[in-house]
């Protein structure tokens, strides 16, 4: 029972964890983040298990956060207005092909990585877009004016 506790506080920090540190940088993730996340990794799985080595307490740790995630999950469809605190929700950071700085700062996101977006979708210019929203899942999705 002990591990199924710990398993449950764990999650309830890496969610946490998740929305404090922002769509737009879990999108991103370079090698160096990757590292991290393999660290973060093994400090909670010693966080979870202790001193817990069996297959028993693995499954135990493993299948409530698997249970968690689908109850989170479940809650966001149910309950439409937990939805925007448990995903987020998308935000405007172009509009007629100018920088919400308000949006885009409050995202940590800086105009040089927009127009790295739009270039990477085949836009050359922000005159060009019409809408430009930070996706829940941290990519830029790009609206183009119409001719």
């Amino acid at each position: 029972m002990d591990i199924v506790l710990r398993a449950v506080i764990v999650f309830c920090f890496l969610l946490l964890l998740t929305r404090i540190i922002g769509r737009r940088e879990l999108s991103s993730l370079q090698p160096f983040d990757l590292i991290l996340i393999i660290i973060l990794g093994d400090a909670v799985q010693q966080g979870l298990t202790q001193d817990d080595y069996s297959l028993t307490g693995a499954f135990l740790a493993i299948g409530t956060i698997a249970v968690l995630q689908v109850f989170v999950s479940w809650i966001g469809f149910r309950f439409p207005r937990a939805r925007p605190v448990l995903e987020g929700t998308p935000i405007v950071v172009v509009e007629d092909g100018a920088v919400i700085e308000r949006n885009a700062k409050r995202e940590r996101l800086s105009v040089d990585e927009i127009r790295e977006a739009a270039r990477l979708q085949g836009i050359g210019r922000l005159d060009e877009v019409r809408w430009a929203v930070l996706e829940t899942n941290g990519q830029i999705t790009f609206i183009k004016k119409e001719n």
